[in-house]
């Protein structure tokens, strides 16, 4: 199966945090989009990995995504090494995506920096035809998508662009809320984390906020390309 777009993170629930307006916003558009999460998040405070995959699961099926796979890398072991790029090279080689996200390669957690500059290198390997790889015992391609384009998580950045989620915004925060043991519940007895208290899922909505009115829309995702872009005025004359 090809894909339009493919989503690597780092955690489950990573994706939908910071792009999930958007993936929604693709897949009722008719678009195949792929989330590949490269850790169970084992590593977490709350819940256990089977809760994450459980919780991943029906994340997906809401934001309605081709696909969701896990790489089973070690949580906070998110190497450079040479295994984990064929991981993603064999990825990236089987679903031929036309864009790739990747998590913004400043951030407060190391695995999401280790991420983005593994996807980086991955992208980039992808499309050697030196570099040989085999899936099911057969010899892929070599193939490059078109662009990386990185997605906020805690950091911010100045955008090179903010996608309108208007309309797609419920969907987004319906899937997040998939996530009932990492965000805030008042019946958990679960350890306090940065990420279950209140006043993070208020941050994630009024950054939805914030950037859908930069744009003049109710709700926008930013994004930032380390590339030009191209923009066509005419795009916006003929509307």
């Amino acid at each position: 199966m090809k894909l339009d777009v493919l989503v690597f993170a780092s955690h489950p629930d990573d994706a939908e945090l910071a792009m999930g307006g958007t993936i929604a916003k693709f897949t009722h558009n008719n678009l195949k989009v792929g989330i590949i999460d490269l850790t169970r998040g084992e590593l977490s405070t709350r819940g256990t990995p089977l809760s994450r995959k459980n919780e991943a699961t029906k994340a997906a099926y809401i934001l309605k995504t081709s696909l969701r796979e896990n790489l089973n890398i070690p949580d906070g072991n998110i190497d450079r090494t040479k295994t984990n790029i064929i991981k993603l090279v064999k990825v990236i080689r089987q679903y031929k995506p036309k864009i790739v996200f990747a998590p913004y390669f400043n951030d407060r957690h190391p695995d999401h920096i280790n991420t983005s500059l593994l996807v980086k290198e991955a992208v980039f390997s992808s499309g050697l035809i030196k570099v040989k790889t085999n899936q099911n015992n057969k010899s892929q391609e070599a193939y490059r998508p078109k662009k990386i384009f990185y997605y906020m998580q805690t950091y911010t950045f100045n955008p090179s662009f903010i996608q309108d989620i208007t309309g797609y915004h419920d969907t987004k925060m319906e899937a997040v809320m998939s996530y009932s043991t990492q965000f805030y519940d008042s019946k958990s007895k679960e350890p306090q984390t940065f990420i279950s208290r209140p006043e993070f899922l208020n941050y994630i909505r009024s950054r939805s906020v914030f950037y859908g009115f930069q744009i003049g829309k109710q709700y926008g995702e930013p994004f930032y390309c380390e590339e030009q872009i191209e923009l066509d005025l005419m795009d916006l004359i003929e509307e």
